[in-house]
Formats: C-alpha cells, structure tokens, sequence
C-alpha cells in the first residue's frame, strides 16, 4: 500500500492539473470501488472547482468550491495518472475518468479495486469515521520529542508497533518505521514505554528525515506505485534495512547483517547489532 510519500508525491504531481481547476466531465465507469460511490457522484463534481489539494495521512483531499471534499484513498494498487489534453486510451481497469479544464485528464486505476472515492462536506472532516482519531501528521511542527514521548508512554506494544498505529502518527507504515528505527539505533523490538526519553528527539527526527527523503526521490516503487507522470520512485534503491534480509549492514564498521521478523503479520528488517 502506499504510504505518505508516495501520496504526497502523488499529491504534489496532481497540482498543476487539479488546484485551481474546474472539473469539467467526470465519468465512474463502475458502480464502486471497495465501497460504493455516493450517489451522483460524477454529476456532482462536475462543474467544481478545486480550491485546495491537500493530504491527510494516506488520504488525498479535493476541497471543493461548494462546500465539499472529495476524498481518494489509493488503497493497495490505486493510481492517478495525469495526461495532458482530454484523450487517453483506457483500460478495463480504468475506473474514474475526471477532466478539468488545465487542461488535463486525470485516470484513476486500481486493478484490485481496494481503493476509494468518496464526497464529504468540508466543514465535517475530522469528525468523519475516516478520519476521526488520526494522530498527528509527522513531518508537522506539532510532531515533536514531547508528542512522542507523551503518546508512548505506558504502551507495552513493541516500539514498531506503536509507530504504526494511526492514532499516534497519521501516514507513516511499514517501510519508513523500519527504516526510521534503523537510523535512530533503535529495535523494532524494544517496548514503546521502554524508549528513553533520551531517544525520541533523535527518533522524531529519523522519522522527518526519511519520509522527507522520500517525497524528494518520488516514493518507493516495489509493486504498482507509480507518480501521477507514470514515472517510477527510485527511493527503494536507498532503503537501509527494509527488503535486505541476509545483506550486512550499511553502517561503517558494524559488521552486523539485517534480519528479518514478522511482527504483528507485517515484515520487520533490522540490524540486531547496532539497534538495540
């Protein structure tokens, strides 16, 4: 599933076509993707300006000139795609076409239909199930040593679980929390309630650093993620510990060799010599 920086890159690449752009035609070639679509959903963007484009979490969000958000969630193989002009070849797996007047197109795919899209008045965001109770986003001034430390204190979860848990940070997964530990020297292992308070500046940071490291090369491709400009991320080609179980360790004179455990049913890679 893609995470925040490959939906803030997917974000950043749909502001030329879609902010400040009015929708012009809109076409749901289906009835629903993982849930339905609400009803007349094409009709009524269509004619809608985008005042604003923003992201909360994994969630890409369209204010609307009428008082509306249109919310897209990619889910597991989603993509926007933007081409420019109103012509494009489309595919069975092509599920809503949208033309604003960029002039642009833009095509969502999503070949397992885990995505979705959805309408929700503005003024109601963070009071919707989708979003009620999300954490703090991470790469905000609000997300700083004193949060961490206040939202992990007395967690008896493992450390990688807690950061995963939306509630605490809004956005981050699997990917960036393996490799965000691996820069603060910390085991995926360790407790949450565990972590000196010493650790969690330089964990805070580790975690700012990799996910904006992240947005700068694109995202990471492994699978089905790809950029609004159909180019590749190439930051998987960084990754430190994340898909190197076997290899030794990328840090100087450590002589370590990243391990792979499953916690919670997702993969953990780490160094078990210099995380600790």
């Amino acid at each position: 599933m893609p995470e925040l920086p490959e939906v803030e890159t997917v974000r950043m690449g749909l502001v030329p076509a879609l902010e400040g752009q009015k929708f012009v035609h809109v076409e749901a070639r289906r009835g629903d993707l993982r849930v339905p679509f609400p009803k007349d959903f094409a009709k009524r963007l269509t004619g809608r300006r985008v005042e604003r484009l923003w992201r909360r979490a994994k969630y890409l969000l369209a204010d609307l000139d009428n008082g509306e958000t249109l919310v897209i969630h990619l889910g597991m193989s989603g993509r926007m795609a933007v081409h420019k002009g109103p012509h494009a070849n489309l595919g069975k797996h092509d599920h809503v076409v949208m033309d604003t007047d960029a002039p642009a197109r833009i095509v969502f795919t999503d070949h397992r239909r885990f995505g979705l899209m959805t309408l929700i008045d503005t003024a109601a965001i963070d009071d919707d199930k989708l979003f009620k109770g999300l954490g703090v986003e991470p790469l905000s001034e609000a997300f700083d040593a004193a949060y961490l430390a206040a939202a992990l204190k007395g967690k008896k979860t493992p450390i990688k679980s807690a950061l995963l848990d939306q509630r605490v940070i809004a956005g981050l997964g699997n990917i960036y929390v393996c490799e965000a530990l691996f820069r603060a020297k910390i085991s995926p292992k360790r407790l949450a309630a565990k972590v000196q308070k010493a650790s969690m500046a330089p964990l805070t940071q580790a975690i700012k650093s990799v996910l904006t490291a992240a947005i700068k090369a694109g995202g990471s491709t492994l699978r089905d993620y790809k950029k609004a400009d159909g180019e590749l991320g190439y930051f998987q080609h960084h990754f430190a510990v994340y898909g190197r179980e076997g290899e030794p360790c990328p840090k100087k004179d450590c002589g370590g060799t990243i391990k792979r455990i499953v916690q919670a049913g997702r993969s953990t890679f780490y160094c078990p010599t210099c995380q600790r």
